[in-house]
């Protein structure tokens, strides 16, 4: 699912929500988010739940994630994103992924970001696990919405859950 965000209000509104959720469904829940703003949704989270619930919360530092390699090199993101998820898939424990996407400089990803947002979508339909990627709106070029809305299924706006028309199943590539 991609969500494309504004509003750092509006944004932390929405993981507090998808966490909380999550948490409460009794999934594991994998927070790929940067340094900056992960104290502040942990501060919130930790007044909603219960200390057993927030250990059902695992953090990732979102530029450990994408940038593992030193650079955003999908087959390493893919690498590390397996690592992540291998505990979880191999003893059968629900979860769910939130990913802050971010990086240094646009130029950079964009001629590689189809490559790997093709890649997690194949992982996740295999996996068959609820993401939530997350973009900073006013950081994508009109190229970036397109290959975003093609390889995502569903689009988070505001508070609904919108079929994207233009997905393309990676099953179609």
């Amino acid at each position: 699912m991609l969500y494309s965000y504004n509003e750092m209000e509006n944004y932390i509104k929405q993981v507090l929500s998808y966490i909380q959720d999550g948490i409460m469904a009794g999934d594991y829940v994998i927070l790929v988010e940067n340094d900056r703003i992960y104290p502040l949704i942990h501060k919130e989270l930790s007044t909603r739940l219960t200390k057993d619930q927030m250990e059902l919360l695992h953090f990732v530092n979102n530029f450990d994630f994408y940038c593992s390699s030193g650079s955003y090199h999908p087959p390493a993101i893919e690498e590390y994103f397996n690592k992540t998820v291998h505990p979880y898939v191999e003893n059968k424990i629900s979860f769910r992924s939130w990913a802050h996407v971010e990086w240094a400089t646009l130029e950079e990803p964009l001629h590689i970001i189809e490559e790997f947002e093709r890649t997690v979508d194949k992982a996740v339909n295999v996996l068959s696990f609820p993401l939530i990627c997350a973009y900073k709106g006013e950081r994508m070029p009109d190229y970036l919405k397109t290959i975003l809305l093609e390889t995502h299924p569903y689009v988070l706006k505001d508070d609904d859950i919108i079929i994207c028309e233009q997905y393309l199943p990676s099953s179609l590539k």
